[in-house]
């Protein structure tokens, strides 16, 4: 079975984790721009609150083995000063039970890949 990362992270370090997941060989990655709030409840400057912060999700599908080492990059990289900070974002995996090629028809469920 495939594994589906979904990262939630600041729009700054998108391109960085882009870069570091090509240069790791995993380059099929979808990028949305999204707006959320996390535990820090969004952002207050001045008298206005901002309770809707931009950020930028990055989905990549990869080989159940792949998954630690896919997560490990994009927290590195993703990470700012050192430690972290409120608002880096967030990492959720779910399983693939199935995808499909629309360009040829193929299904595959991370074992083995047949025509549809």
């Amino acid at each position: 079975m495939l594994t589906m990362i979904r990262a939630i992270v600041r729009p700054e370090k998108a391109d960085a984790v882009l870069a570091a997941l090509m240069d790791a060989g995993f380059p099929a990655v979808t990028k949305y721009s999204v707006a959320g709030r996390g535990k820090q409840r969004g952002i207050k400057i001045g008298e206005v609150t901002y309770d809707e912060i931009p950020k930028t999700m990055l989905m990549s599908v990869v080989k159940p083995e792949d998954k630690d080492f896919v997560i490990e990059t994009i927290m590195n990289t993703a990470r700012t000063k050192g430690k972290g900070a409120f608002g880096d974002g967030k990492i959720f995996v779910t399983d693939v039970e199935e995808s499909y090629t629309i360009s040829s028809g193929v299904k595959e469920n991370g074992e083995e890949a047949k025509e549809a």
